[in-house]
C-alpha cells in the first residue's frame, strides 16, 4: 500500500506561525522560551517561533548533562546563530545528580526520567524570567507512541508540531531551511552515550509514522493494517504502545461526583468566557 504522507509546507508553515503567535497573545505575552537539545524537532519549532514572534521574543536555552554529547550542544548553536536569538547554556548536572546519586542502582531509563524534569523545571523557570510560555516540541509519532517522559519533555504551554509526523516534521524543516547537519543526524534524546530513539524503540520512525497514519488518522483496524503489508507482531507492539501511553495525552483524570466537572462537562472555550 503507498502511504503518503507529504503535506503542503507553505500551507502548515503559514498555519502554525499563526497558531503561534495567537496562542501566546491571547494570554497576553509576546514571547517564547524553547529548550534546544540539538535535534530536528526544537530546531523546527525555534524556527516558526521566531517567524510568528520575532527573534528577539524566543529565548532558546541548552541544557546538558555531563553525558550529553558535543554535538548536540554545537548543533543547538547552529540554531541559536541562524536564528540570532538570545540564548542560555543552563548545565542540569547538579540538579540531577543530586537525586541519581543516591541510587547507585538506578537504571538509565530513570536516569532519563530525571534529565527530562529537571530540563521542564529550567525551562518553566526560566519562562517565569524571561516573560513567555514554554513552547513543546515534541511530534506527533512521540506523542501516539509515548515516547516522552510524563511532566519532562511532555510539559509545555503550546505545541505546534504535535500534530505532524516525524516524516512531515522532516519536510517542514527542509522548507524552513533548517540547519543541513541537523536534518542530516540520527533522532536522539541524548539521555545517555550513544542513545538513539530508534534503536530505543526497536523500529524506525518511517515504519512508525505510516503504521499510525492507518490506526490513527485512517481509522485502520490492526487487522487491516496486517493486510495492508505490516507485520503483525509491529502492529500489535505499535498499538500496545498507543493504548498503554494514553494517559500521557490527556489531563489527569478526574473522578466525577458534582454536574460540572473540569475535562467532561467545564470542558469548551466558551466555559470560560472565549
Amino acid at each position: 500500500m503507498n502511504i503518503d504522507l507529504t503535506i503542503n509546507p507553505d500551507l502548515v508553515r503559514n498555519l502554525l506561525t499563526r497558531f503561534i503567535r495567537a496562542e501566546i497573545t491571547r494570554t497576553g505575552l509576546s514571547r517564547a522560551v524553547i529548550g534546544l537539545s540539538g535535534g530536528i524537532d526544537s530546531a523546527l519549532v525555534a524556527f516558526l517561533a521566531v517567524e510568528a514572534l520575532g527573534a528577539e521574543n524566543v529565548l532558546g536555552v541548552r541544557l546538558p548533562y555531563r553525558t550529553s554529547s558535543q554535538e548536540s550542544l554545537d548543533h543547538a548553536l547552529l540554531v541559536i546563530e541562524a536564528l540570532g536569538i538570545p540564548h542560555k547554556t543552563i548545565p542540569i548536572t547538579g540538579m540531577a545528580d543530586a537525586l541519581i546519586e543516591q541510587f547507585p542502582a538506578m537504571s538509565p531509563l530513570r536516569q532519563g526520567n530525571i534529565m527530562a524534569r529537571c530540563r521542564m523545571v529550567t525551562l518553566y523557570d526560566q519562562s517565569e524570567d524571561f516573560h513567555g510560555l514554554v513552547i513543546g516540541t515534541g511530534n506527533k509519532t512521540e506523542i501516539l507512541l509515548g515516547y516522552s517522559t510524563l511532566f519532562g519533555d511532555s510539559a509545555h504551554a503550546i505545541n505546534p508540531i504535535g500534530d505532524l509526523y516525524k516524516a512531515q516534521v522532516r519536510q517542514l524543516s527542509r522548507a524552513l531551511s533548517v540547519t543541513q547537519p541537523i536534518l542530516d543526524k540520527a533522532p536522539s534524546a541524548d539521555l545517555w552515550a550513544g542513545q538513539t530513539d530508534e534503536q530505543e524503540l526497536g523500529f524506525t520512525y518511517e515504519e512508525a509514522d505510516k503504521l499510525l497514519y492507518l490506526l490513527v488518522d485512517q481509522r485502520f483496524s490492526p487487522e487491516e493494517c496486517v493486510e495492508a503489508g505490516f507485520a503483525p507482531e509491529f502492529v500489535q507492539t505499535v498499538t500496545r504502545r498507543i493504548r498503554r501511553n494514553h494517559f500521557k495525552r490527556v489531563m489527569p483524570v478526574i473522578a466525577k461526583i458534582t454536574t460540572r466537572t473540569v475535562g467532561y462537562d467545564f470542558l469548551y472555550l466558551r466555559d470560560w468566557g472565549t
